[in-house]
């Protein structure tokens, strides 16, 4: 049977609603739905909906990051998403465009560690908003899927700066939009610290909005499986992840990571990994432009490099991922967690939860005012 890629989100949708599935992750609560319960299977299997096609084209967008000017705020901002498009374009105007395009953190907003909570929810944008509507008519032009992170603001969190990453399928709708899952704290020399917040900053509060479902989403959609994340370095988010039935996990970074990180996610877990990271940025008049850049890449269910960025130029980093044979033999990770449970379940973090939910910090300096009293572990 063949399916247009135009017709991708109709029979998934129609899947969906047959098998009583749903949409899974902070879309939820953006449809004013229900708070969910964990969808999680406790047999090795997971929930799919079923798959628009036997082989999913992954195009990972290696582009600039370029932040928005504060004195220009609208232009400057449709700048990079007008960048996003052409990009897009010329992604699609090659036979056979990929049928998902991922781009890395910022590609919308830019960054710049000068700003402060004030300066950021100004960059920030809405969702959905006038930058993705540009990209949504893109997405029903091609019939293609976008992920994409972006600095958001929120009127349910009106003094939080939130860093999402969202989902929009092959219609221009958004179907899912994926908080930051924590902040890595103490590792910046004490005297600066991440102002953005996370699920963890705000994880009661969260988790009553949306559900325990929300706070590690799988969007199961008729490409696949996705999970996207901006955490570095705690392997086991994406080993849940894994356990939620994740296939692709769509890794974005901002700035330089390490492929290694990347790289175990797909060995250990046994499901593709991309990391889309930023190109070197010319444009960008704040750093130096080959700061972090490059590296963006596709990993296989072995851990085995697919494809990889040459260069830290702007390019497409491309693989065909045969989804419908991987899902017909992939389980659950094996994980003997009666083992260390006993472990996991006394080990306490340096820092706790809902450090945010009384305070908003309200700059890099704030914030590691603010947090220098609260880790949980002595210092040392």
């Amino acid at each position: 049977m063949t399916i247009s890629r135009r017709g991708i989100l109709g029979a998934g949708i129609a899947a969906t609603a047959a098998s009583g599935l749903s949409w899974h992750g902070v879309v939820n609560a953006a449809t004013h739905d229900q708070p969910r319960d964990l969808n999680m299977r406790g047999d090795g299997t997971y929930d799919t909906v079923p798959l628009a096609k036997d082989t999913v084209s992954l195009g990972v967008v290696q582009s600039r990051v370029v932040p928005v000017e504060l004195s220009n705020l609208r232009q400057s901002r449709m700048a990079n998403v007008q960048h996003m498009a052409d990009l897009i374009d010329a992604a699609q105007g090659m036979a056979g465009g990929p049928d998902l395009m991922f781009f890395h953190e910022f590609p919308v907003t830019g960054y710049y560690h000068g700003w402060n909570l004030d300066d950021a929810r100004k960059v920030a944008i809405e969702l959905p908003g006038p930058e993705t509507e540009v990209l949504a008519k893109k997405a029903r032009e091609y019939g293609v899927w976008l992920v994409f992170g972006s600095y958001v603001r929120d009127p349910d969190w009106p003094r939080a700066l939130l860093s999402v990453t969202t989902v929009m399928n092959d219609r221009g709708e958004i179907v899912d939009r994926h908080w930051k899952a924590r902040n890595i704290k103490g590792v910046f020399g004490g005297g600066v610290e991440l102002f953005t917040t996370s699920i963890y900053d705000v994880f009661d509060r969260y988790v009553e909005m949306y559900g325990v479902d929300a706070v590690l989403p799988v969007t199961r959609t008729p490409l696949g499986n996705f999970a996207t994340s901006s955490t570095q370095r705690e392997p086991e988010i994406f080993r849940a992840f894994a356990m939620k039935g994740a296939e692709i996990i769509l890794r974005t970074a901002t700035g330089g990571f390490m492929p290694i990180d990347m790289q175990a996610t797909s060995l250990y877990n046994g499901v593709y990994t991309a990391v889309a990271n930023n190109a070197a940025s010319p444009e960008n008049g704040y750093y130096f432009a080959d700061t972090g850049g490059g590296n963006s890449a596709i990993y296989g269910p072995d851990g085995s490099e697919l494809a990889r960025a040459p260069l830290a130029f702007e390019t497409l980093v491309s693989q065909r991922i045969p989804i419908a044979a991987f899902r017909a033999r992939h389980r659950q990770p094996v994980v003997h967690s009666e083992l260390f449970m006993p472990v996991y379940e006394q080990y306490r973090s340096q820092y706790g939860p809902n450090l945010f939910s009384s305070y908003q910090p309200t700059d890099l300096k704030d914030s590691a005012q603010y947090l220098r009293d609260k880790a949980r572990w002595p210092t040392k």
